[in-house]
Parts: structure tokens; sequence; C-alpha cells
């Protein structure tokens, strides 16, 4: 079957523009993503020298996107989770929960919930 050049113009080349800039646009922002466990753990080894690894649990996006809640401990310590507040645009991390960066952006809803 021979395709008309019509057909191919109008068709074929807007259908693959368009799933190559989908793919572009999801694929870095999976890619974006993955990298905020690390930049978390980063933040914390920062804070925290004692302990350079660190299991994080019930992460919770808040805020479109621009911090997320959760609770972490090091890895090897008896000791329980501990809740934070990680600011994805200045890469700051805040451990008090008395806070105010942190009672404004996590509720304890947020804390609580076991998402593993």
């Amino acid at each position: 079957m021979k395709l008309s050049r019509p057909f191919m113009f109008l068709l074929v080349i807007p259908v693959m523009a368009s799933a190559a800039l989908g793919a572009l646009i999801f694929g870095s922002d999976a890619m974006s993503d993955s990298g905020v466990d690390a930049d978390i753990q980063r933040a914390l080894a920062d804070q925290i020298p004692a302990s350079r690894l660190f299991e994080l649990r019930n992460l919770q996006e808040v805020q479109y996107g621009y911090g997320i809640c959760g609770s972490y401990r090091a890895i090897g310590a008896d000791d329980g989770y501990a809740s934070f507040f990680y600011d994805t645009i200045n890469h700051k991390i805040v451990r008090d929960v008395n806070a105010q960066a942190f009672t404004s952006n996590c509720s304890l809803s947020a804390i609580c919930r076991d998402t593993q």
C-alpha cells in the first residue's frame, strides 16, 4: 500500500511529533522525581553527620510538588522515625515539627498515613 503525501503530512507526522513530545515531557518528569529521594538523604546527611544512610517513609508531596513531608530514620539505628519537611525549590530540610515551615505544610495525616 502506497501512502500519499497529504496523508503523511496531515496525520502521520503530527502524530509522531506529538508522541515524541509527550515522551520527552513525561520522561523528564519521571526522571526528576527519582532524584528527590537522594536529595532528601543528602540534606539529612548534611544535618546529621553521624549517619550517612537514611530510610524514608510516608513521603507525600505538598504545595503542588514544591515540598515533601515524610518520616526518616538512620539505617541501623534503634530509634523510631522522625518527621521532616523538604523544600524542593531551596533544597532545605526542616526537622523541627514546631517550625512554621513544617506546621504550615505538613498536616498530621501526611505523617501518620502509611504509604508502603
